[in-house]
């Protein structure tokens, strides 16, 4: 019994959704789907949650978190309080973080239950463009949903070993800080683990081969966060590729394609995530696939009409909430309604390190791509000016894009709590917000969002606490 069906002995059983992955974007389909009334067959060989939950985004910020707590412990004296600073209790770490996940894995068996989500636990195979086969039972589906997510990558020549040379999975559970680290990649995964471990009092190097950290971000957060990672006494190499690495009596040593050398305890390989994709069948039904993604257009359909594709699994921005999204639109398009496709750029992105650095839409660059650089107009509003970032100690700057005289497409942030400006951010930009139109809005003081709402005062030409 799987759910409540007895499908083991109901051969003609066809499901009207089966979806291979249990991770953010397999579930949010199942959910949806069954809200709406299909008949849902949701297949996972983990734990239901997958990446998200169990070894990502819950448990990275959780860890952050933590690192959070001991800065605040040791920099309590500059608040006028007086506390003692005694050391990181792993086994302790562990058990906050574990209980954080095990709370939300329970809440969401039990969405999945509620919903009368047929729930199968096993590897799922594609066996055919309407069926997934699992422990040796079929399950037919009028529509496949694939969702089977993705897995640290590494470089050719580099083998992780799961014990000097590590990657995120490995880097959760550690029982230990480790003295000294190297973290091969500094993109979001990267600069985070690089937070957490400085805040736990690790010596810590990042080594990204392009420009700067976050390459993907506006150039100006990039560079704010280098300025405050310097400032933690966070080391990094930028702008030089990686060549080899090497084990010490006691640890790791990189070299890089210039020849300069690093050694440390530990390198954690934080280069991205790869599509979970080989040898499941995939091919064989004849879904197109490009460099281990599954191909698909705007509405996650794939090559064969019968199977759609989210998550990780495909080349789009590898977040859980766009995981969520594409889950739900699939969901919506199979139950009959008209959903609107996602647009990427108007997702919110955030990385919680310390500084916090959040964006949606267009980064400088991408906009005078697009509209053409003599059409771009940009604005920066500093942190210093904001009430209650100074109460927070923290700095940064909120930076707009705008077209001229046109709407805002780019929200740019960096700074403590700009994670939670995001949504404000996400509206004014997928809305086409005039600054104007956000200027006559009037926001809490003192808030870190009056930093958003000040920003857009200036760019509309009516600055109150910054400079003309």
């Amino acid at each position: 019994m799987h759910g409540g069906r007895d499908v083991a002995n109901d051969a003609s059983t066809v499901f009207d959704l089966v979806i291979l992955g249990g991770g953010s974007g397999g579930y949010a389909a199942a959910l949806r789907a069954a809200q709406l009334g299909l008949d849902v067959a949701l297949i996972e060989k983990d734990k239901l949650g997958g990446t998200c939950l169990h070894r990502g985004c819950i448990p990275t910020k959780a860890l952050l978190h933590a690192g959070e707590v001991a800065d605040q412990s040791r920099e309590s004296a500059e608040f006028g309080v007086k506390t003692s600073f005694e050391g990181i209790d792993m086994a302790g770490v562990h058990k906050y973080k574990d209980g954080v996940i095990s709370g939300l894995y329970k809440g969401l068996q039990g969405l999945v239950a509620s919903r009368k989500v047929t729930y199968v636990e096993g590897s799922g195979y594609l066996s055919s463009p309407t069926s997934v086969e699992v422990n040796g039972q079929r399950y037919e589906g009028r529509h496949i949903l694939l969702a089977t997510g993705s897995v640290p990558k590494t470089l050719p020549g580099l083998t992780i070993d799961n014990d000097r040379i590590i990657s995120s999975d490995d880097a959760l559970v550690m029982d230990r800080v480790p003295k000294s680290a190297i973290i091969l990649g500094g993109g979001v995964i990267g600069v985070e683990f690089a937070s957490a471990w400085k805040s736990f009092g690790a010596d810590v190097t990042v080594i990204e081969g392009l420009k700067h950290l976050v390459p993907v971000e506006d150039e100006n957060s990039s560079k704010l966060l280098e300025r405050a990672f310097r400032k933690r006494g966070i080391k990094f190499n930028l702008g030089t590729f990686f060549d080899k690495a090497e084990y010490t009596n006691d640890g790791v040593k990189v070299t890089l394609a210039d020849g300069k050398e690093y050694e440390a305890e530990v390198l954690l390989v934080a280069i991205g995530r790869g599509p979970v994709s080989q040898n499941l069948g995939y091919e064989e039904a004849g879904v197109a696939m490009d460099r281990g993604f599954v191909t698909v257009d705007e509405y996650c359909r794939t090559s064969v009409p019968t199977i759609s594709a989210v998550g990780d699994l495909i080349p789009t921005l590898q977040l859980a909430h766009v995981g969520f999204a594409e889950g739900i639109m699939v969901a919506e398009r199979l139950a009959g309604l008209n959903p609107v496709p996602v647009d990427y750029a108007g997702v919110p992105r955030v990385t919680y390190c310390n500084p916090e650095v959040a964006s949606v839409g267009l980064t400088e660059e991408q906009a005078k791509e697009r509209y053409g650089a003599d059409k771009v107009v940009t604005l920066k509003y500093n942190l210093a000016g904001n009430g209650k970032s100074k109460i927070l100690k923290t700095s940064g700057e909120v930076k707009l894009v705008q077209v001229r005289d046109g709407a805002v497409v780019g929200v740019h942030m960096v700074g403590d709590r700009m994670g939670e400006q995001v949504a404000e951010a996400q509206l004014i930009y997928n809305w086409e917000a005039l600054p104007a139109e956000v200027a006559q809005l009037i926001h809490a003081h003192p808030t870190q969002t009056e930093a958003l709402g000040e920003a857009h005062l200036a760019l509309a030409g009516k600055p109150l606490h910054s400079h003309d």
